[in-house]
């Protein structure tokens, strides 16, 4: 293991040409009112979770520099959002649909050119291999096409009128209003797109503010998010969450608040907003999702899909298994398989081929984990896999803790990185119970065999969680099916069809079904004197 740590990191001239830093980026620009305009204010530096050798050394990887705006120039940048929106009246609420969709489709156009760019500031930034930021890519391209797809089937199907009980109607989706949408570092384009991108479809404006790690990869996106949707419709800010995001809040004009992180950092927002009734929220937060091995079960397959589901960048996904609770009857035969398949995983930097364990890109994050290992063997859990635990600088070698107990934090904590706690159970009331009463309900994995077993636990768990996953490991896609969850891990659901109806309300023009109200629409409709009353059929 030593020897591994002593490799880990290169030297410059180790890296292969067309992934190696170029000169660090000084970011100054930001997007406001279709204008890239340039900060001349403090900047953050933008570091890499990569660190490099330099005459005997190793030091972090500096990427480069983002601004550091302050309250006054975010404001702008969400007054802007409220001018195009214009309470309804803007050009881009009461556009079209079809228009819409093309604005979008000449974004995803502009964005595919971006592709190597954005991919290798995803392995820079955030330490993501490179066939999981090319894949991260791929599919929010794959996202927004869904999501027009999905969009012209909604709006063929509100485009007739219904008759019901003497009166005529149509029921079309209109926008919401001024959204911020904020994603989270661990997928800081995908997450953050599949909320912005809806927020845009539906005829909303939007200020975007990337991640706290993953910021400079949505530079070479900003001529394109300019070039593509009129001023005001997409406004991009930076800057520290506390000086930006809390005066937009505060300010009482944001209508939608689309964040995923915290539910701590979320709640302490939304309470800023002065008129809190009237802000819509669609959030993605915090998990503790366990696996549960049963004693009847497919135990390659359980360990297969428990790794993967533990260990898959490094842990740090939402949906990841943060638990496992595996029956004493095969707890040693899984801890056995486990060790030698995570054994199997390859340490190193993310533009290595086969790579699957990299450093973590959160400052402090190395700390913690070793924090929790040690509160945990202290109160009687092992590292039980060779190297478990061991770390060089941003780097975290995966431990397999055993056995965990109530007593130690990791049993309670979301980990958010490589630690993999074990819990051996004989009654199965005590893994029922560690649900029931987890402030957490995103998703649970079950993982046996036995039909009644795990249809008693289905019902069980059905109003627990937002997805049980049944021997398989806890995972957000497809993205057509509802991502969602209960307690303090989530609040609204979101898929490709259910994000067109979070940022969006349903709204009826009615009439009572007369010759002369008939007449009326008729004409509107024939001359086209109204974007929302129309019969427009989208191919």
């Amino acid at each position: 293991m030593q020897d591994l740590l002593d490799s880990l990191f290169p030297a410059v001239d180790a890296i292969p040409h067309n992934w190696r830093l170029e000169a660090p980026l000084e970011q100054r620009d930001y997007l406001v009112n279709g204008q890239l305009r340039r900060w001349e204010g403090p900047l953050a530096t933008v570091r890499s979770p990569v660190w490099l050798k330099e005459n005997g050394d190793e030091r972090q990887g500096v990427l480069g520099s983002a601004p550091l705006l302050d309250a006054e120039t975010a404001l702008s940048a969400l007054d802007a959002a409220v001018n195009a929106y214009d309470k309804g009246r803007g050009a881009w609420p009461n556009m079209r649909v079809a228009q819409r969709i093309a604005h979008v489709e000449t974004f995803l156009g502009l964005m595919r050119e971006q592709r190597t760019a954005v991919v290798k500031l995803l392995m820079w930034e955030i330490g993501k291999n490179l066939k999981d930021s090319e894949k991260e890519f791929d599919r929010t391209c794959d996202y927004i096409v869904d999501t027009i797809n999905a969009l012209k089937d909604l709006d063929r199907r509100s485009s007739r009128f219904e008759l019901e009980q003497g009166t005529l109607g149509q029921i079309r989706r209109a926008p919401l209003g001024v959204a911020l949408c904020m994603g989270p570092y661990n997928y800081p384009l995908n997450e953050t797109f599949t909320t912005l991108i809806p927020a845009l479809i539906m005829g909303n404006t939007v200020v975007f503010k990337p991640a706290k790690f993953g910021v400079l990869l949505i530079r070479p996106l900003l001529e394109a998010f300019r070039d593509s949707f009129p001023p005001g419709v997409i406004n991009v800010i930076y800057g520290r969450g506390r000086e930006t995001v809390s005066a937009l809040m505060a300010s009482g004009k944001v209508d939608v608040f689309a964040f995923i992180g915290t539910h701590k950092a979320a709640s302490d927002l939304k309470k800023l907003h002065p008129r809190p009734h009237r802000l819509r929220a669609a959030l993605g937060l915090d998990a503790k999702n366990p696996g549960i091995v049963l004693p009847q079960v497919d135990l390659d397959n359980a360990v297969e899909e428990a790794l993967t589901g533990a260990l898959s960048f490094n842990g740090q996904r939402c949906t990841a298994l943060k638990i496992l609770f595996v029956h004493e009857d095969v707890v040693a035969a899984f801890l056995d398989k486990f060790q030698r398949k995570l054994a199997a995983l390859k340490p190193g930097m993310p533009w290595e081929p086969g790579v699957a364990l990299t450093p973590l890109p959160e400052p402090g994050k190395v700390d913690y984990l070793n924090q929790l290992v040690a509160d945990a063997t202290a109160k009687g859990a092992q590292v039980i896999n060779e190297g478990g635990g061991q770390s060089r600088g941003s780097f975290f070698y995966p431990a397999l803790l055993y056995p965990v107990s109530p007593a130690m934090r990791v049993y309670h904590e979301e980990q958010f990185g490589p630690v993999v706690p074990v819990v051996p159970y004989r009654d199965l009331q005590t893994v029922i119970d560690y649900v029931l009463d987890s402030d957490y309900g995103q998703q649970l994995s079950l993982f046996g065999t036995d039909p009644a077993t795990i249809g008693s636990l289905v019902d069980i768990f059905a109003n627990q969680v937002g997805r049980i996953n049944l021997n398989a490991q806890c995972q957000r896609g497809p993205d057509t099916y509802p991502f969602n969850g209960r307690k303090n891990s989530a609040e609204g659901t979101l898929s490709v069809h259910d994000a067109l109806r979070v940022f969006s309300i349903r709204t009826l023009v009615a009439t009572r079904f007369q010759e002369a109200n008939k007449t009326l629409i008729s004409e509107i409709i024939r001359n086209r004197q109204s974007s929302f009353l129309t019969t427009d059929y989208i191919f």
